[in-house]
C-alpha cells in the first residue's frame, strides 16, 4: 500500500490589542486567516490525512491556549497535528486565555471525507480456483492502494469478482462464485468512501448461475446471470427472473434515471420496475452500452463497418448513428464495454493494444497509439479501456500472458492531446485478472 500525505498548513492568525493599563482588555479581538481561507468556511480532509495548525499570537503578556475538537481538549500547544481517522463533521476549536481572565475564541469545521469517495477503483477477479478478488484503488493524486476492501474490513469480497456499481454513497459488487473461497458473497455492499462492508448476500441468491453484472436503483438490484437478468430486492431478499431478459450479455448494464439498458446480442433491453418495457433492435451485436455525459446511451455494434449509436433515454429514440470505417469496436471475450466515453469524445481499442478516438459530433475517427509501444510486457489486453470523464486519459490494463506470467501487469494512463501520446502514469504489478476499471466519477 502506497500512501500520501497531506501538509496542510492552517494559520491562526490571533491578534490581542493591547491598551492602556488603567483600561485592561478582557476579551482581545481575535483575527483568523486560515491559508488563504476565509473564516467559517468549511476545511475538507480526506481520512488518514492530517492538517498542522499553528496558533499565531500577538500579545504583551503571557497567554495559554487551548485546541478543542468537538469539545475535547486535545492540545495545549502552539502547534497542533490533527489527523483525520473517522469520517464525519468536526468541530477545531482554539481558546487563547490572558492573565486577566479574558478568553477568545476561534473556531472551525472540518469535514472528513472516505479517503475512497473520488478516484479509480480497479476489481480484480484474482485466481477463481483457490483465491478470492480485490481492489486497487488510485486516488487523484496517482497513489495507490492494493486490496483497498480487505484493509477496510479484513476480509474479502469474493470468489471473481466481475462487476461495480456505485449509487447512494454505497459500493456494489457482484462476485461470479460468491464465497466459494471464503469471501464475503455474491452480492457486496460496502461504503463508498471508506469501502467498510454494509451487507453481503449470499444464500439469498444460491439460485442464480454465474452472476456477472450488476446495476442498483433504489433497494433493487438488477443482476446479470447466465439466465438473463434478475431484480433482486436488498430489503425483502426476494428474487424474481425479469421476463423476456433471456439472453443478456457478459456486458456491463447501464443505468439512467429509473431504467436499466441491458445489451443482449442484437438487441437492447430497457428495464424499468423489474420489467422489459422495450427491446429494441440494433444494426448488429451490442459491443457496449454506457451512459453519456448528458445522460443518454452510448451503444457499439461490431457490423461491419461498425456504428456508434446515440440513443435518447427519456423515449428510446436514435438521435444519432455513426459508422465506423476505420476500426472494429468489439469487446472481445472480456465483461466490460468496448467503448469509453469522455462527453463527446469516444475510445476504443477492439480489445487489442491498439488505441482510437472518435469524436461523435463530428464523425471523426482517428487512431491514436500502441499501447505496446509504451508498456513493456503488454501481452494480453484483460478486459477493455476506460476513460476518465473528467481528465479524459485513458486507461489500460494490461497483462504479459497466462501462467504465472498474469502477475506481470500494467496499469497504464495515457494523455492524448495536440501533440504526441504521452504515458502519464504506469502502475506496476498490482492487478490479478483486472474485470475492469471504475471512476467514481461517472456515478
Amino acid at each position: 500500500m502506497k500512501k500520501v500525505t497531506f501538509y496542510l498548513i492552517l494559520l491562526f492568525a490571533v491578534v490581542l490589542y493591547s491598551c492602556e493599563k488603567e483600561n485592561p482588555v478582557v476579551n482581545p479581538n481575535v483575527t483568523i486567516t486560515i491559508d488563504g481561507v476565509t473564516p467559517g468556511d468549511v476545511v475538507n480532509i480526506v481520512q488518514d490525512n492530517f492538517v498542522i495548525l499553528k496558533a499565531q499570537v500577538d500579545v504583551a503578556s503571557d497567554f495559554s491556549l487551548a485546541w478543542s475538537v468537538n469539545g475535547v481538549e486535545k492540545s495545549n500547544e502552539i502547534y497542533y497535528k490533527y489527523i483525520a481517522r473517522e469520517v464525519g463533521e468536526y468541530q477545531v476549536t482554539l481558546k487563547v486565555f490572558t492573565p486577566k481572565g479574558g478568553v477568545s475564541t476561534a473556531s472551525f469545521k472540518v469535514v472528513v471525507t472516505g479517503k475512497y469517495k473520488d478516484g479509480t477503483f480497479i476489481l480484480n477477479e484474482g485466481n477463481m480456483t483457490s483465491g478470492n478478488g480485490s481492489i486497487v484503488f488510485i486516488n487523484p493524486q496517482g497513489m495507490t492502494t492494493d486490496s483497498a476492501y480487505w484493509r477496510a474490513n479484513g476480509s474479502f469480497l469474493g470468489n471473481s469478482p466481475m462487476d461495480l456499481f456505485i449509487t447512494g454513497n454505497k459500493l456494489y459488487v457482484v462476485c461470479q462464485n460468491g464465497d466459494r473461497t471464503g469471501g464475503d458473497g455474491i452480492l457486496v455492499v460496502a461504503d463508498a468512501g471508506t469501502l467498510q462492508k454494509k451487507a453481503a448476500y449470499n444464500q439469498e441468491l444460491s439460485a442464480l448461475s454465474w452472476p456477472t453484472h450488476v446495476a442498483v436503483i433504489g433497494d433493487d438490484a438488477y443482476i446479470r446471470d447466465n439466465k438473463g437478468v434478475y431484480k433482486f430486492n436488498m430489503v425483502t431478499k426476494e428474487l424474481l427472473f425479469v421476463e423476456g431478459s433471456k439472453g443478456a450479455a457478459k456486458n456491463r448494464m447501464a443505468v439512467i434515471g429509473n431504467k436499466v439498458f441491458v445489451p443482449a446480442g442484437k438487441n437492447l433491453y430497457v428495464i424499468k420496475d423489474g420489467a422489459i418495457i422495450e427491446t429494441m433492435a440494433m444494426s448488429g451485436t451490442i459491443s457496449g452500452v454506457i451512459k453519456s455525459s448528458d445522460n443518454n446511451i452510448y451503444v457499439s455494434c461490431t457490423t461491419n463497418p461498425a456504428t456508434i449509436i446515440k440513443i435518447k433515454a427519456s423515449d428510446h429514440s436514435v438521435l444519432q448513428t455513426n459508422t465506423i470505417a476505420e476500426a472494429k469496436v468489439g469487446a472481445g471475450w472480456g465483461a466490460s464495454p468496448g467503448i469509453s466515453a469522455k462527453g463527446d469524445t469516444l475510445y476504443f481499442s477492439n480489445a487489442s493494444t491498439k488505441i482510437y478516438r472518435h469524436i461523435f459530433s463530428k464523425g471523426q475517427t482517428e487512431y491514436m497509439t500502441d499501447v505496446k509501444e509504451h508498456v513493456q510486457n503488454a501481452g494480453i489486453v484483460y478486459n477493455n479501456l476506460a476513460v476518465h470523464p473528467v481528465s479524459g486519459e485513458v486507461y489500460f490494463n494490461t497483462i504479459k500472458g497466462y501462467g504465472l506470467d498474469y502477475l506481470i501487469n500494467s496499469i497504464s494512463v495515457f494523455n492524448f492531446g495536440k501533440q504526441a501520446p504521452v504515458l502519464k502514469a504506469e502502475y506496476k504489478n498490482l492487478t490479478q485478472f483486472p474485470a475492469g476499471i471504475f471512476f467514481t466519477y461517472d456515478f
